[in-house]
């Protein structure tokens, strides 16, 4: 294994970055009154106690989380959604116009917002036909300006968990930073990269809230990584990007953890429930196998019957245009309810019922 060098890693004017200081930041211990932040000290309009700054480091939060994930709290970042660690990385790793980061098409597409919005480029090594990773060329296309390699498992929209011996490959051999999202792991038990994280120095996990948490509108992920990533990561981060209200829900969440694991376990049995009524259905061509909260089925027409369901007031995603993935719909996994309107709604179509224009 090549010798990891973060420092190499960095760009140039963030190695010796003087952070911004929060008021927060510059005492220890207990205090009852606070005159340091220019904050209204009466209260907050509407009601509520918000008129202090939040934490800037999130500790409780931090704390909780690492119990949970049996990580020290130094591993962890918390962004305002994964996509707010994913533009820290570009941001800190990155150098525009000259560096570039690996892309795993068909796969989440704000990697490659985010390198557009940093000038950086992107490159665009699609996963086979089977949608798993292609090792040669993703070697390939590595250069000594390659900082990022992107690892969307289970992918994004295709559903299916990556090959895990591809990545430790991708670990091992790339001296850049391997970062793997696992935005929906909770619905792939046990595939998690985690307990990988003091092997390989290189690694960062993505995580999030807003998938079997049921958190969405909070806006938190999470970015677990070495203590010496999240160190410049939290140099280079706004000092107080998590709200204190989502930093309350968050916690209050992680206290009530077998609630998540509930919402996984019932979103897994209308997965299978969705999975072999499609199965059954000449409309589709194929249900794709999946480790998420969500199926993907190829059709003939995903065009017309993607507008056929708006007109029923069901909405799915198109997902047609993707390499990879013609003639594909994306479909979440809904309740019971919402499941049983959705095929209702595709019977209609399969019986030859047209859509009101």
């Amino acid at each position: 294994m090549p010798m990891f060098n973060l420092s190499k890693l960095v760009r140039p004017h963030l190695k010796y970055l003087t952070p911004y200081s929060s008021a927060r930041d510059e005492y220890s211990g207990h205090a009852k009154i606070f005159l340091d932040a220019n904050e209204n000290p009466y209260g907050s309009v509407g009601g509520a106690s918000y008129n202090r700054y939040p934490d800037p480091l999130q500790a409780k939060v931090k704390n909780k989380l690492a119990q949970i994930k049996e990580v020290n709290p130094s591993n962890i970042l918390l962004g305002n959604g994964s996509d707010e660690v994913i533009d820290l990385l570009f941001r800190t790793f990155c150098v525009p116009a000259e560096d570039n980061v690996i892309i795993m098409p068909p796969t989440y597409g704000m990697y490659k917002v985010c390198a557009d919005i940093n000038n950086i480029t992107a490159r665009r090594t699609p996963l086979t036909r089977d949608f798993f990773i292609d090792i040669p060329e993703v070697k390939d296309q590595v250069d000594e300006r390659t900082k990022l390699i992107f690892v969307c498992s289970p992918n994004n929209p295709t559903g299916n968990l990556l090959q895990k011996e591809a990545i430790i490959n991708l670990l091992e051999n790339f001296q850049g930073l391997v970062v793997v999202d696992e935005a929906y792991i909770d619905f792939a038990p046990g595939a998690s990269m985690l307990p990988y994280l003091k092997q390989y120095p290189n690694l960062v996990v993505l995580q999030t809230f807003s998938k079997a948490f049921g958190l969405a509108g909070i806006r938190l992920g999470v970015g677990y990584a070495a203590e010496a990533v999240v160190d410049i990561l939290n140099k280079v981060k706004p000092p107080y990007n998590i709200s204190e209200p989502t930093q309350e829900l968050a916690l209050e969440a992680l206290i009530r953890y077998s609630e998540k694991d509930q919402y996984v376990k019932e979103i897994l049995a209308e997965r299978q429930k969705l999975e072999t009524v499609f199965q059954s259905m000449p409309l589709v061509e194929k249900v794709y196998p999946s480790d998420a909260n969500f199926l993907m089925v190829r059709t003939k027409s995903p065009k017309e019957l993607y507008q056929f369901l708006l007109q029923k007031s069901i909405v799915i995603r198109d997902r047609s245009k993707v390499r990879l993935c013609e003639g594909c719909l994306r479909i979440t996994v809904g309740t019971p309810e919402e499941n049983k309107l959705l095929v209702e709604a595709l019977e209609a179509y399969q019986n030859g019922e047209i859509a009101e224009v």
